[in-house]
Parts: C-alpha cells; sequence; structure tokens
C-alpha cells in the first residue's frame, strides 16, 4: 500500500487509476480509510503536489473519526439482527420455505420479513438480502423524503427541481449545478430530525452555493439546533451502514 510521510505521520492510502478520471480525487472513510483516485496518466510529482495539499484535511478527517467509539459489525442477516429505519430498529425474520421462488424482502406488522427457499444456503442468503434491503430503503426512504420535503419548501422559499436517494460513499447529501438534490440512502437509518438537517443544508445551497455565514443563518433560522444534529451525524454517521 503507498504511503505519504506528512511530518511525523505516514498516511497509508490505495491509489485507483480511472480512465475517465479528470482530477485527483481523494477521500476519507472510516472504514475503508485513505483513498486516491487519479487520472492514468498523472504524474508522482502531481500526485505528491496534491497530497501536501490536502494532507491537513485527511488528518483533520482521521482526529473526527477518533471520537467514534464504537465499530459497526458486519450484518449477517439473520432471524432476530435488528436494522434502523428512521432512528427505530426492526427486526429481521427468515421465512424458509419449500419454494422456488427468489428470495423475498417485506416489511410486515412492524419487522423485515426474508422469505426464501430452504436450498438456498445462509452465505447466499446474507449475499442476496443486502441489495434488497437498499432497494427497501430506496424506495421506503425516497417516499418519506418527498414528504418532508412537501414540508420544508415552503418555509424555505425553495425547491429542487429533483430530490433523489442516491447511493453515495462519502457524502451525504450534494446539491447539482441543475439545482437537482441528491441524498444518501444511509441517511434513512438515522432519526428524523437528522434526516431532516441533511435535506435541509441541502436545499439551503439552492440559495446560497456556499458554506458562508449567510447559509449558515438560513440553515439555523428553519433549524435552530442544527448544530446539534449535525454533531449527531458526524460521530454516528459510520455507524448507519449494513
Amino acid at each position: 500500500m503507498p504511503e505519504y510521510q506528512y511530518g511525523n505521520t505516514t498516511i497509508e492510502y490505495t491509489l485507483e487509476q480511472k480512465s475517465d478520471a479528470t482530477d485527483i480525487i481523494i477521500s476519507v472513510d472510516w472504514i475503508d480509510g485513505v483513498k486516491v483516485i487519479t487520472p492514468p496518466a498523472i504524474s508522482e510529482i502531481k500526485l505528491q503536489e496534491v497530497l501536501n495539499k490536502k494532507a491537513p484535511w485527511i488528518m483533520s478527517k482521521w482526529f473526527e473519526f477518533e471520537e467514534i467509539s464504537e465499530t459497526p459489525n458486519p450484518k449477517e442477516y439473520v432471524s432476530g439482527e435488528k436494522f434502523l429505519y428512521i432512528g427505530r430498529a426492526y427486526r429481521l425474520k427468515i421465512k424458509k420455505e419449500d419454494t422456488t421462488a427468489p428470495l423475498s424482502l417485506s416489511f410486515q406488522q412492524g419487522r423485515f420479513v426474508a422469505t426464501l427457499s430452504r436450498r438456498i444456503t445462509n452465505s447466499v442468503a446474507a449475499e442476496q438480502l443486502r441489495p434488497l434491503f437498499v432497494a427497501w430503503y430506496m424506495e421506503h426512504g425516497q417516499a418519506k423524503l418527498n414528504e418532508r420535503l412537501r414540508i420544508y419548501a415552503p418555509k424555505m422559499g425553495v425547491s429542487p427541481t429533483k430530490l433523489q436517494l442516491k447511493d453515495q460513499k462519502m457524502r451525504w447529501g450534494s446539491c447539482a449545478a441543475d439545482q437537482s438534490i441528491y441524498i444518501n440512502w444511509r441517511i434513512m437509518m438515522a432519526p428524523m430530525k437528522v434526516i431532516d438537517y441533511v435535506l435541509v443544508h441541502e436545499m439551503g445551497h439552492l440559495k446560497y452555493p456556499n458554506h458562508s455565514s449567510e447559509f449558515w443563518k438560513f440553515v439555523r433560522s428553519i433549524l435552530p439546533d442544527y448544530d446539534e444534529r449535525k454533531e449527531w451525524l458526524r460521530i454516528n454517521g459510520p455507524l448507519l451502514t449494513l
């Protein structure tokens, strides 16, 4: 694994070259570490220049992660396991039947229910269940997000051209130049007040495309306690995972 020396600290990172990359992209993830994506023809000198410039930011992210005291255990997708949705934990029930129908996932009477063939092994079931859970969060989370938009759009005097849940690894939300807003589907595991913060934050960028004092004043006018919600997400966000 390549390394970069910043003062007395050695920063290890994974390096990936992508043919469609036009610039160097650096991401810092609590679980996956530091990842650097570059165009194929990038020079070592240029890479080192960018790493030197971004090193303080990389270190600041790691200092933040040190405050997280709990590591999420990988989901096993077994009966009794809990899955979060809008801040509440719901148990999973595995139903094995004599059927050739594909594995299915539903939400019934306050719990997730997975129905599958007895011939499917636990490891295969777990592999197939994760994308079904993601799809469930996408579908039901989108409906809930649209509902929250109808509450906040009149209050804020702005509305996106499109609001869509999306699979984003390093961002909770983004606001595109065409005023489309994309929200990470994993936020649907958080309490509603945190979901609202991410939505209001991105909607705030429809009016202020930056993080100026005016932007934060606008966010505070809608959510006076936004800083508490933001702090909850900073500490607990990495736990919102499958």
